[in-house]
């Protein structure tokens, strides 16, 4: 990354940043969304049970994982302050904590599993199936885990598109493993929606060993010497690790399993409207990839910026990151409504699932103006590691507000299930409006602090 004068050369090195960023989330989104499609395409019950399977994993991951994008503001920073020297050593103590945070999430799921899928009151087949599917994505755990600290040590030094090159070549051999685990071709038995569980723990090994080899032999990398000496445990690091990524991985849980709470309340309803519902947020998922990805960049831009000092600079790209995520929902919302029973087409073939993916999709579109403008905030806050504030406002967006309010719509209005996807909407604006206020916040009191 280098230092920028203009507006020109900001966006220019925004989208040199941003565009990998963006075929990496899609591609990562890519392992559940074809995991999700293809077992829809199995069999509606294959979909039903790999949905809530991956509603279950998806806020677990991500908020655990969300501990780990402590790395990009700590690596930006220390690469704008040009203390190279102490990379490294952050790196390694990210490996140690994402192990046992990998191996405690192994342990705790083996036993809380079984009871968590019982008090949701599945049908039996769609129970078994989730079921099975979870403890074949255990396998994988631990390597995904490892690969998203060198992925975020990768990025953080701007060199985003090494992470999509293995995505990229990573995504093929989900989507070729799926077919013959979900099919039963040659010597792979037929596990179904199962299967796909199976695939995509391989491919996570895959990944890890790629990265492994790339930050090992390759440059800028291999100057960082990862691998080269042995080091302790450091509590200190890790303290500095957990402060920053702990609010980080509760906001960002506090986002998703919201999503989850309302798949599992919404497991009152019959199969048809499941699959339906799971279906539309897997596409709004592939949406929210556009502000996601500004996030990811603008985390790593504003960090650089403000570890240099440079908090103009750092203001500037965070606006410009903001301004470009709601134009571009504005146009793919416009898309959206003229396409979406084409869209829901992709997921299945039964009529009445498409009818209601149909109609839940309409419902997208407020999601993802919602998105384009909290998503890329956050990212710009955790540039200025400041992550504290953030987990008070998700926390009381989307749980305080957000699912309440769908809770009352489904349950006390002629909304039925849409009811849900109202309060979601809620909560997501509730939470675009608390977070531009916080950066404004920041920003303004920043420059009062540290006049440029």
């Amino acid at each position: 990354m280098n230092q920028t004068y203009t507006t020109a050369q900001k966006l220019k090195q925004l989208f040199f940043i941003l565009l990998p960023i963006f075929v990496t989330q899609v591609g990562m989104f890519g392992l559940t969304f074809f995991d999700t499609t293809m077992s829809g395409h199995y069999d509606p019950v294959d979909l039903a049970g790999v949905a809530v399977g991956s509603s279950l994993w998806t806020p677990i991951y991500t908020g655990l994982s969300g501990v780990l994008l402590a790395i990009p503001p700590i690596v930006s920073q220390l690469m704008g302050k040009k203390e190279h020297n102490k990379i490294s050593f952050s790196i390694i103590q990210a490996g140690y904590l994402a192990i046992i945070m990998a191996l405690l999430l192994i342990v705790i799921g083996y036993f809380a599993l079984d009871p968590i899928l019982a008090s949701m009151g599945l049908e039996k087949e769609v129970q078994s199936i989730a079921t099975r599917y979870l403890y074949a994505l255990s396998i994988g755990i631990i390597p995904i885990f490892l690969y998203f600290v060198l992925r975020s040590f990768i990025d953080a030094l701007g060199q985003t598109q090494v992470t999509m090159f293995i995505t990229l070549v990573s995504l093929p051999i989900n989507i070729g493993l799926n077919y013959l685990f979900i099919n039963g071709i040659w010597i792979f038995p037929e596990l179904g929606g199962v299967g796909t569980g199976f695939a995509t723990s391989i491919t996570y090994w895959m990944m890890l060993i790629m990265a492994l080899y790339i930050v090992h032999h390759n440059e800028p990398f291999a100057s960082f010497k990862l691998f080269s000496l042995f080091h302790h445990l450091s509590w200190t690091k890790w303290k500095e690790i957990l402060t920053i990524g702990i609010p980080i991985g509760f906001s960002i849980f506090f986002e998703t399993s919201i999503f989850s709470a309302v798949t599992i309340l919404m497991s009152n309803y019959d199969t048809h409207t499941i699959a339906a519902h799971q279906s539309a947020i897997n596409f709004a998922s592939l949406l929210y990839m556009v502000p996601l990805s500004i996030s990811s960049a603008l985390t790593i831009l504003v960090g650089f910026e403000v570890g240099a000092n440079r908090l103009k600079d750092a203001k500037i790209y965070s606006w410009i990151g903001v301004s470009l995520a709601v134009a571009i929902a504005f146009i793919s919302g416009i898309i959206l409504l003229a396409f979406r029973t084409d869209i829901a087409g992709i997921y299945t073939n039964d009529q009445k699932v498409l009818e209601l993916t149909s109609q839940f999709l309409i419902y997208a579109i407020f999601f993802q103006l919602s998105d384009a403008v909290q998503a890329p905030i956050q990212g710009a806050l955790r540039g200025y590691k400041d992550v504290n504030i953030t987990l008070i406002m998700c926390l009381i967006s989307y749980w305080v507000i957000g699912l309440p309010l769908g809770y009352l719509f489904a349950n006390y209005s002629s909304f039925g299930p849409f009811g849900y996807w109202i309060g979601l909407i809620a909560g997501l604006g509730t939470g675009a409006i608390f977070l531009t206020t916080r950066l404004y916040f920041i920003q303004r009191n920043q420059f009062v602090l540290k006049p440029i």
